[in-house]
């Protein structure tokens, strides 16, 4: 296999910090319109927040491109901070310890009992919780940024935390957790509600 030269290695880099960006984008522009849906109402009225914040970002790209339609010179300035916001997209590679030590039985159970309840509390009354509001939930409190719903299916498989292929939630049917396949609490957990 030949070796990549230099200019090779930062093309692979910054293309590797654009699709970073542009997932950070699309996951924040989608997460923006399905904000705008209303609980309260039902049927259209529920959705017409979520059409207008829609309508907005089309209107913006819209006028994004006429923009540099109309004046081509101003890429000049935002091909290069385009760059630098796909470098900067890219996370900083934590130093590893020289020897890290497994997760110990206990760690990976507590682990287990965190996630299982914040299970819980997100299906609610429902019938269960899909993957993608997991994860989105995970995202808003600092954790699993850059991850994808494939990974987190992957992580809850290994905790032994079942997850089927279709669950319905409000009308809607994908990856996720239902209610009937969880487990009990422990008995401890059980205890400290209790109390």
């Amino acid at each position: 296999m030949t070796e990549l030269t230099a200019m090779q290695r930062r093309a692979r880099t910054l293309t590797h910090g654009q699709r970073l960006l542009l997932r950070r984008l699309t996951t924040r522009a989608t997460a923006w319109v399905r904000a705008g849906r209303r609980h309260d109402l039902t049927g259209l009225a529920a959705i017409l927040g979520c059409i207008l914040r829609a309508v907005l970002l089309a209107a913006g790209a819209y006028g994004a491109w006429w923009a540099i339609r109309r004046w081509p010179a101003v890429l000049w300035v935002l091909v290069p901070l385009w760059c630098w916001a796909a470098i900067r997209a890219i996370p900083k590679a934590a130093p590893e310890p020289a020897e890290e030590e497994p997760p110990t039985a206990e760690d990976t159970a507590a682990q287990r009992e965190q996630l299982l309840d914040l299970i819980r509390t997100l299906i609610g009354d429902r019938p269960g919780v899909h993957l993608s509001t997991l994860l989105d939930h995970l995202q808003q409190h600092g954790q699993w940024e850059g991850r994808e719903v494939a990974d987190l299916r992957t992580h809850l498989t290994a905790l032994q935390v079942p997850v089927r292929r279709s669950v319905k939630v409000a009308g809607r049917v994908a990856y996720g957790v239902h209610r009937d396949d969880l487990p009990q609490p422990s008995p401890t957990e059980a205890t400290q509600d209790a109390a």
